[in-house]
């Protein structure tokens, strides 16, 4: 009989999730944690490989990239899953503590920047979002006929989504940010900030409209001249026009590789493709 617990602790922005079957056996009970951009399609791809093996057992939780990985490290995790590259001091602290590691692509993600739905904005080139997130652009009136100082609502230096922005931008995250700990606390800041405006992975803005989201996805153009684009833009996507869209990983411990690779396969299968472009991802073309 399968047992599914899911837990979330809003404060510490960590959601647990285990899918367990009274049958499991050691070798099929699977640890997987990291990117909170990742969590939510980890947790249904999860659900959906259980319902078809239930022998295994999966435990998910999220609380960014950097969690993850160092879990991998410790011995807590079979799989991190990251939506950023290990940096070169992971790789170092693997390789010196003799810890072998398979790389897996999944999907590919976008990272979209939102503001409030009263917000006139429709797009932003590179330069002005970079001055507004590191600060030196304080007040929408500078940009928009709104005379309101500037909030914004980012992530943790844990977060791959931070650092991915932060490397995208060559910036320095303005001190006055909030550092809020995943994308629904995000949105759910924006949507009631009328002067809010942050990032997210794409596959957490749903299909409804945006007004009734409550909040505006912002167009995004690498110059003031040159086109703007949606993370939303499949088209602009497949042809690597959006500036922020970058590949999702699953970094795997080798002696773990024969108990994970099941799912693995799974999420590779044409099920599982078709789950990830549900989420609002794209596959990466091999």
């Amino acid at each position: 009989m399968k047992r599914i617990r899911h837990t979330c602790f809003g404060y510490f922005g960590l959601v647990v999730l285990t899918i367990a079957n009274s049958c499991t056996s050691k070798d099929h009970s699977i640890k997987m944690k990291g990117s909170d951009t990742e969590v939510n399609l980890a947790v249904n791809l999860a659900e959906k490989f259980t319902e078809i093996d239930p022998s295994f057992s999966i435990a998910i939780s999220g609380g960014g990239s950097g969690l993850g990985i160092t879990s991998l490290l410790n011995g807590q995790a079979d799989i991190a899953n990251s939506s950023r590259p290990l940096s070169e001091e992971e790789i170092k602290q693997f390789r010196d503590k003799n810890i072998p590691l398979k790389t897996v692509v999944f999907a590919e993600d976008a990272t979209a920047f939102i503001v409030h739905k009263d917000l006139p904005l429709e797009e932003l080139d590179l330069e002005t979002l970079g001055k507004i997130l590191d600060g030196r652009i304080k007040n929408w009136k500078e940009l928009t006929p709104v005379d309101l100082p500037i909030n914004i609502y980012g992530r943790q230096s844990s977060s791959g989504t931070y650092s991915f922005v932060k490397k995208k931008l060559k910036i320095e995250f303005s001190p006055s940010a909030k550092e809020m700990t995943g994308n629904a606390q995000i949105i759910e800041g924006v949507k009631v900030d009328k002067s809010g405006v942050g990032y997210i992975g794409a596959g957490y803005v749903s299909d409804e409209p945006e007004r009734k989201q409550g909040i505006r996805l912002v167009k995004i153009k690498e110059t003031p001249t040159a086109v703007a684009y949606s993370p939303n833009d499949l088209e602009a996507i497949n042809n690597s026009k959006y500036f922020f869209q970058r590949p999702l990983y699953q970094f795997v411990i080798e002696s773990s590789w024969e108990k994970v690779r099941p799912f693995i396969e799974f999420e590779q299968s044409e099920k599982g493709k078709q789950m990830i472009k549900e989420h609002g991802y794209y596959i990466k073309d091999k």
